[in-house]
């Protein structure tokens, strides 16, 4: 698939309720957070380190940027942010290959969103390489767009990858409902004004206002969703 960013989308489910949903990809959509800190691991082994299992939390959910930056930083390894991104996207495809094993209810409300024609889409700091890999398992069809970290200046934590989706899908942020794992991810969402629900993958999110928490997407539906929205408003 192409690297693009696609014009505006005109289709907005509800002008007054749920315009649109976005949803986070690793470790919300597909079990894939294990497989990134796998490949960290085999990579700095490679480079004569290794990891220190309470770094696992400190990298989860953000940019490759930040993790790889962080783990280079803690290791001392000699080897740039650059090479070192090209060899762990390297390790994580390879691992894709062998399978990429979704999340509980994820087939399931992914169905249900395009059954109802729900704009949605799909809001990752993975890269593009990833993303159209990952594709191949989520069903490209469930998608309006994509958006990759690697195609914004500012990815999450920052506000910037939740207001482009909304923009994109013509929605309203406040009217858009986002699936999150990570805290990272879930301060993006917030930050762009979104309605958030928090699925905790490898680190525990704290609850507070505004913010709800599920155990998994089992216990997420459409109708769920929509009623955030209107108790919000």
């Amino acid at each position: 698939m192409t690297s693009t960013i696609p014009t505006t989308v005109t289709r907005v489910a509800e002008e007054s309720g749920l315009q649109a949903v976005l949803l986070d990809m690793d470790g919300t959509l597909v079990d894939t957070e294990g497989f990134w800190w796998d490949a960290e691991v085999e990579v700095f082994a490679g480079l004569g380190h290794e990891l220190d299992e309470a770094w696992r939390h400190v990298v989860v959910g953000g940019p490759m940027t930040r993790s790889a930056g962080f783990l280079i930083s803690a290791t001392t390894a000699d080897i740039t942010l650059d090479e070192l991104t090209v060899l762990l996207n390297a390790a994580f495809v390879e691992r894709l290959e062998r399978g990429v094993p979704l999340m509980p209810g994820a087939r399931r409300l992914l169905t249900e969103l395009a059954a109802h024609d729900m704009p949605v889409a799909l809001v990752s700091a993975s890269h593009r390489t990833v993303i159209d890999r990952m594709l191949l398992s989520l069903g490209p069809e469930h998608f309006d767009f994509t958006l990759a970290g690697d195609e914004l200046t500012r990815t999450k934590p920052h506000p910037d990858p939740y207001l482009t989706a909304a923009a994109r899908l013509g929605a309203d942020p406040a009217r858009c409902a986002v699936l999150e794992d990570t805290v990272t991810g879930v301060a993006s969402a917030e930050a762009a004004g979104c309605r958030v629900v928090a699925v905790p993958s490898v680190a525990p999110i704290e609850p507070c206002a505004g913010r709800t928490i599920v155990g998994s997407l089992e216990e997420v539906d459409l109708e769920f969703l929509r009623s955030l929205v209107m108790i919000a408003h």
